[in-house]
């Protein structure tokens, strides 16, 4: 009999679950999900090969699991913020900020798209998860227009334009040059809807370059 991971079954069964998700998210980020096999999975998470068909028939369901997984405790994380502000305009760079904070851990880069290596039933089944971070822009939007804020436009085709521009966008990981090219996306994303941008990416730059000098 398999040795039990915590205190229960259920404790055992979510540590292995968390322990599976990790390796395939270090995996990805090393090699692409093509070039991944269960095997290395197993290996990496400190299981064993046969454990892992305890929780997951094959690569693609554990795949949505981990998916599942980070979006839910993403947009979670992401209503929270948008909770703070009050303003549409004001949600609208949270969110910005947010995918660009997002994008190094949660998008995966190398190999092929993962909708071309995955089945039809999986692809549609990642579809459905940007969909739900797709909704919170879309809702951003929607009172935006309604407030003014922005003109109205077909936010059927502004959505998916917008969440393109910046999901898998790691830009420069030091400063001020992070903050800058932050800066510089906000400033894209709120004129190419519309909205009025009353502290220039440009400016806003020079003040985090001038404050990193100082300190």
């Amino acid at each position: 009999m398999p040795k039990i991971i915590g205190g229960s079954l259920a404790e055992h069964r979510e540590r292995t679950r968390t322990a599976l998700f990790a390796a395939l998210s270090e995996l990805m980020t090393e090699r692409g999900f093509d070039a991944i096999s269960l095997a290395d999975i197993a290996g990496r998470a400190g299981v064993g090969r046969t454990a892992v068909y305890n929780h997951f028939p094959d690569k693609e369901s554990l795949l949505l699991a981990f998916i599942e997984h980070e979006t839910s405790s993403y947009v979670r994380s992401l209503e929270a913020s948008l909770g703070e502000v009050a303003e549409p305009v004001e949600q609208l760079r949270v969110y910005v900020r947010q995918q660009l904070a997002l994008a190094p851990a949660y998008h995966f880069a190398p190999g092929p798209d993962l909708r071309e290596v995955v089945s039809h039933e999986a692809a549609r089944d990642l579809r459905a998860h940007v969909s739900q971070v797709e909704s919170l822009l879309r809702n951003i939007l929607t009172r935006a227009i309604e407030a003014g804020a922005i003109p109205a436009q077909d936010l059927d085709a502004v959505v998916p334009l917008v969440h393109a521009c910046l999901s898998g966008r790691r830009g420069p990981q030091e400063e001020p040059g992070r903050s800058a090219f932050v800066a510089a996306t906000e400033e894209f994303v709120l004129r190419a809807v519309g909205a009025a941008v009353t502290s220039p990416a440009a400016f806003r730059a020079a003040e985090v370059e001038a404050e990193a000098e100082v300190a």
